[in-house]
């Protein structure tokens, strides 16, 4: 049997627990009442403002007659406006500016359902997402087209001009799966992502290849440096080895010094190791990019030959033939040095696209990966503008 408590025992929350459903629907129903009756007494002034006359005003300057209502549905951020008035005119001349011809969803609905895509919730998923909110869906084709919104801002992300003010440079590529009419290819994308002096960080740029050649990175290349990263500040590029890459830096960058990743070239020299030897050989060469000066990782690598050489040549020689471009980094501060000896600051960047384009399969045209990758590259970009990184911060 339920034991009813007298109400002086009731305390705050039980009361608000007997309420809070009531109340919440009240102040919804109440919050659209209000939407509705503003935008209604907004859309009759416009209208008497474009006649030039009042209801049954005779007046010489009038401009035309009403002609009743259209009714019209509004998906807004407080729910579904059913058969919203809209006045007209006899003429049909009149288009109110507070609604959008044509428009069916507040321009904030459409924001949310982009960044809810851009988040990484499929556009069948969005629906069921945005109907508790909203008490509408919206359709798979619908969220397609909101998103199709996004390809003037990804024309000027590529056209906007850029900030000579960088000093590390970092340029990679992720591979994506993309339609195309004979079946599913790989293309990569080519990234470049900067680091100032003071630590702010940006992803820079990303433009769609077919392959990482030299004439692909070169017109990537040329594209940063004719918007304004002339490479006047940069201490170092850093990169993954990519011989193309390398070929087309020969020219646009040609005295900028590089750095080549520590992380790509440690694998490369384990996939020349027995496993037997792979644990201590790798231990060995790590010893030499923890070296304090060049002259002390060059001591260090001598010492690693000397002992490996006669056990596993190739997997020495593989390291030995690119060493003047993996000590670089000695020369920067040291404070820089765990951000600038490895991609892995672009790495990780790369590990939030491919978490987003995880629940897809692949990319159903090449316009839909500009617009995904600018709305996971935006988002990073907007993370890290407040938040240097701490390594840079400190006097260099």
């Amino acid at each position: 049997m339920v034991q009813v408590r007298d109400l002086t025992e009731l305390k705050v929350r039980d009361l608000w627990r007997e309420v809070k459903e009531d109340f919440w629907e009240e102040v919804s129903t109440e919050t659209l009442r209000l939407v509705r009756r503003l935008l209604e007494g907004s859309l009759e002034e416009e209208q008497v403002a474009y006649l030039q006359a009042t209801w049954y005003q005779r007046s010489p300057d009038r401009r035309g007659y009403r002609n009743g209502y259209r009714r019209r549905n509004l998906l807004t951020r407080w729910g579904l406006l059913e058969g919203l008035r809209v006045p007209r005119d006899r003429g049909g001349s009149f288009q109110p500016q507070v609604l959008g011809r044509y428009q069916r969803r507040q321009d904030e609905v459409d924001v949310a359902v982009r960044e809810l895509f851009l988040r990484g919730i499929s556009t069948r998923q969005v629906e069921a997402a945005v109907q508790p909110l909203m008490g509408e869906g919206i359709s798979a084709q619908t969220v397609s087209r909101i998103c199709r919104s996004l390809d003037n801002e990804v024309a000027r992300y590529h056209r906007r001009p850029l900030v000579d003010a960088y000093r590390y440079l970092f340029l990679d590529g992720v591979t994506l799966k993309v339609k195309s009419p004979t079946g599913i290819k790989k293309r990569p994308l080519l990234c470049a992502y900067g680091i100032t002096a003071g630590g702010t960080r940006e992803l820079l740029s990303f433009r769609q290849a077919t392959a990482e050649s030299e004439a692909q990175w070169e017109a990537f290349l040329r594209d940063l440096y004719e918007r304004g990263l002339e490479g006047k500040g940069l201490r170092l590029v850093i990169t993954d080895g990519c011989p193309g890459l390398h070929q087309a830096l020969d020219t646009v960058y040609p005295y900028v010094e590089r750095q080549r990743c520590w992380a790509h070239k440690l694998r490369n020299v384990a996939a020349k190791l027995p496993r037997k030897h792979q644990e201590a050989c790798l231990a060995g060469a790590k010893e030499i990019y923890q070296a304090n000066t060049q002259r002390e990782a060059r001591a260090c690598f001598r010492e690693w030959t000397t002992q490996w050489e006669p056990v596993v040549p190739q997997a020495v020689s593989c390291l030995e033939k690119d060493l003047d471009e993996l000590l670089p980094f000695l020369n920067c501060p040291q404070t820089h040095w765990r951000k600038v000896r490895t991609t892995n600051a672009i790495e990780r960047a790369f590990r939030e696209v491919r978490r987003r384009t995880r629940p897809m399969s692949c990319f159903q045209n090449k316009e839909s990966v500009d617009r995904i990758i600018y709305g996971v590259i935006s988002h990073l970009n907007q993370a890290w503008k407040e938040k240097p990184l701490r390594e840079f911060t400190h006097n260099s």
